[in-house]
């Protein structure tokens, strides 16, 4: 399945996430008419690209949130993962990490990032979608796996928004 692409209607989904410690679940459809959505894919917990990554989204929450926009990680690591990940690698962060775990990938395939191909099938690409109010995708990018993103992308879009 190809990614999708801006002006497309984003796919809902509904996962379960970890913020911090605190379980709950997360749904596209709640932030609709609420909050834009900067949902970032991630291949893997544990990794070093990853584990600079999302504390670096964490550290601009605040200038997100000034943009009207809620930040969401998601990989196709379990809850277990992430919590564990947190307490020994990154620290606790104020942003929700979603599991893509069961149904293995499930979203990632609505968003046509799920690698199946070498080196490493059954992973996300690393990729950015920022979802405006009405559930459209306003910014689509997949990125280098092996890079951490620039989000002065991200803020462009948001700031015309």
């Amino acid at each position: 399945m190809p990614p999708i692409n801006v002006g497309d209607e984003a796919p809902d989904f509904d996962l379960p996430a970890v913020m911090g410690n605190i379980k709950q679940r997360v749904k596209l459809s709640d932030y609709r008419g609420k909050k834009n959505v900067v949902l970032v894919f991630y291949p893997a917990d544990w990794t070093p690209v990853c584990t600079a990554e999302l504390p670096a989204f964490n550290a601009e929450l605040e200038k997100f949130a000034g943009y009207g926009a809620e930040v969401v990680g998601i990989s196709v690591d379990s809850i277990p993962s992430h919590i564990a990940w947190q307490k020994k690698e990154i620290g606790i962060l104020s942003l929700p990490l979603a599991s893509d775990f069961y149904p293995h990938g499930e979203v990632a395939t609505k968003y046509g990032i799920l690698r199946e191909g070498e080196p490493v099938p059954g992973i996300s690409e690393r990729a950015i979608f920022v979802i405006d109010k009405q559930g459209k995708v306003a910014y689509a990018r997949v990125y280098p796996i092996d890079r951490q993103p620039d989000t002065e992308d991200v803020y462009q879009v948001l700031r015309k928004m």
